[in-house]
């Protein structure tokens, strides 16, 4: 039984246990106090006629006028006089009153009164025993409208106590609730804080868990913060902050090979010309300083572009591969406002030339580094911050205008999406789902995503497409029972109305949405937590799982992650290249798998190519790979 309902009988024992008390004590005080008076009353009316009778002359007619007198006039039940002998001389008896008063309440209170008695005398011998008994019935009636208004008074005072009860009950509920779901939160290892109630005792357990909490969140932030410097000392150069060359490189090979929106982007390479003597004019704090801003510029520029990676590829060059679909002018006037910004900033004349060239799926990093290399050499030749467009092989594009994007792709999307199938496999080579990539019919062929998502970013229609996905995955859940992961595009977070829509439709499809794994972007989802954490809230009673891909660089903010109930990790594929043969690649995700346990949350590897990786990662703890390299059982 509850607390709540066992608190509910309490309060109704106690109340009925009061009334019956009260009503018992009044009854019988008063039962008791009547009794002794009727009993005096007999006993001196009984005394008081005798001595009268005994003054008078005893004749049959006097006696008899003077009983009926006294009859009528006194509330008697009976008087009675018996000759010495035993028989009756005079009786009168009245009939029992009907005044309303029940009568299995006249026997629960019955009186027990004995009737008066007196000797009356004529002269010196006995004329006769006079007994009388007073009429209680009237007794019977106040005892029944005093419990009456006793019964009323009690139950005003119960509904009024009552009230307060539930009012008392409803206080202690509500935040007994609060550390209920706090405790259960803590048993699923999502370590979420409550604000304390008032109750003494249940703020101290609160107090208690809330501890719990903050130490978790801690201890994570002081392992995670470990783990990044660990991470920055192997993927990130020393002196700016910016990606190592071998980094950045994979990071663009994974981008070419994506089957996302980062298979399409723009490439922009900047030169510090003539760092040696930079270096020597400014000192090497200043030009380490400069060096750390320029990166700044560039990474603030990417953000700008809807996001990218700045690295650096060796002493003077500058690498930003910005993701998506960009227009390539618009990318050359943001770039030259960085830099004529940064310049000012630095106080000191640099001379920044750049290249650009755009990339897309099937391009090698060999054959776009090497345009922009060629693109760069134009750049120094002609000036101070020339930018160069690299020229590239033409590429015919599907659609000329906006509107003709626009309307295949919805045009598209009411058709029907496709959904490739990529395995996520354990240890024991089982299936933990398949991450299902969408795919659109345009031009009479299947589109991978990377091709047309810079399109629906441009154009706004990720919620529709998002939508379109979920309902696919259900579908193909429902009539195959596969597991299925899909991505949500990083405008569905903060779309509230895209939230709305996607609740309802994993609520009318319950067993299925068991079965949807939905992963976002690291990058996206800690850009926008408020927004992230209100899509978890939202979506998290209909069963399905969430989670992140390409974790990474923001790992330290899991601490900020802890009371999400996230269902798993997929550690970027920098992380996992050349795992196997890399002591410092295998810490960090030994340490990130071991962490990620700790809150309950599956830790995946992305991008395994070889079977040695994926050897290696299963050893370290993780709980399952996927990539290129990995293949259904």
């Amino acid at each position: 039984m509850s607390l709540i309902k066992q608190l509910w009988l309490t309060v109704i024992l106690i109340l009925l246990l009061a009334f019956v008390g009260s009503l018992a004590v009044s009854v019988t005080s008063t039962q008791d106090y009547v009794e002794q008076e009727v009993q005096i009353k007999n006993a001196d009316n009984a005394n008081a006629l005798a001595l009268s009778m005994t003054q008078m002359e005893k004749d049959d007619v006097s006696i008899e006028l003077l009983l009926s007198a006294q009859f009528d006039t006194g509330h008697y039940r009976l008087i009675e006089l018996r000759s010495p002998q035993g028989d009756i001389m005079q009786r009168r008896e009245a009939e029992p009153l009907d005044d309303g008063v029940p009568s299995w309440f006249v026997d629960l209170v019955r009186l027990d009164v004995s009737p008066g008695q007196a000797v009356v005398q004529d002269g010196w011998s006995q004329y006769g025993t006079l007994t009388l008994a007073s009429q209680h019935d009237y007794a019977y009636r106040s005892l029944w409208q005093s419990t009456l208004k006793m019964t009323a008074w009690f139950a005003l005072v119960g509904a009024i106590s009552l009230l307060l009860a539930w009012w008392i009950v409803r206080t202690i509920r509500r935040p007994l609730l609060e550390v209920v779901s706090q405790a259960r939160s803590i048993s699923a290892r999502r370590f979420t804080t409550s604000s304390e109630p008032r109750t003494l005792e249940l703020r101290e357990v609160v107090q208690a868990m809330n501890t719990l909490s903050g130490a978790v969140h801690t201890m994570l932030s002081e392992e995670t913060g470990k783990l990044d410097q660990l991470r920055r000392r192997l993927q990130e150069d020393a002196t700016t902050g910016a990606s190592n060359r071998t980094t950045l490189l994979e990071h663009l090979q994974r981008n070419l090979e994506s089957d996302s929106q980062r298979a399409s982007g723009v490439l922009i390479m900047v030169r510090v010309d003539d760092l040696p003597e930079v270096n020597e004019r400014l000192g090497r704090q200043a030009t380490d300083a400069a060096l750390r801003a320029l990166v700044s510029h560039l990474a603030q520029l990417a953000n700008e572009l809807g996001g990218g990676e700045v690295g650096r590829l060796n002493g003077s060059d500058f690498l930003v591969v910005v993701h998506g679909s960009q227009d390539i002018e618009h990318v050359s006037e943001s770039l030259k406002h960085q830099l004529t910004l940064l310049r000012d900033t630095v106080g000191a004349p640099l001379r920044l030339p750049a290249a650009l060239s755009e990339y897309t799926h099937g391009d090698t990093p060999s054959q776009r580094l090497a345009a922009l290399d060629g693109a760069l050499a134009d750049a120094e030749g002609r000036g101070d911050m020339a930018l160069v467009v690299a020229s590239g092989e033409a590429r015919l594009p599907l659609y000329t205008t906006h509107e003709a994007w626009r309307s295949a792709l919805i045009q598209s999307m009411d058709a029907g999406v496709a959904l490739a199938r990529f395995p996520v496999v354990n240890a024991r080579q089982e299936v933990v789902h398949y991450e299902a990539p969408s795919r659109l019919e345009l031009a009479g062929e299947w589109r991978s995503a990377g091709l047309f998502m810079p399109w629906v970013a441009r154009l706004q229609l990720e919620d529709k497409l998002d939508l379109a996905v979920a309902e696919r995955a259900l579908a193909i859940i429902e009539t195959d029972q596969l597991p299925l992961g899909i991505n949500l595009s990083g405008r569905a977070v903060s779309d509230m109305a895209f939230i709305k829509a996607l609740r309802q439709r994993l609520e009318h499809a319950p067993e299925a949405a068991r079965k949807l794994w939905i992963e976002l972007p690291e990058s996206t989802a800690l850009h926008d937590l408020a927004s992230f954490r209100l899509l978890c809230r939202e979506l998290q009673h209909t069963g399905v799982r969430i989670g992140l891909e390409h974790v990474g660089s923001e790992f330290t903010r899991l601490a900020d992650l802890h009371d999400l109930g996230l269902a798993f990790l997929k550690f970027d594929a920098s992380l996992v290249s050349g795992v196997d043969q890399a002591f410092d690649q295998q810490t960090i995700l030994r340490g990130m798998a071991t962490l990620a346990h700790s809150l309950g949350i599956l830790a995946i590897a992305e991008g395994v190519k070889r079977p040695e990786e994926a050897e290696t990662l299963f050893d370290l703890g993780l709980d399952a790979v996927t990539g290129p390299g990995v293949k259904a059982p």
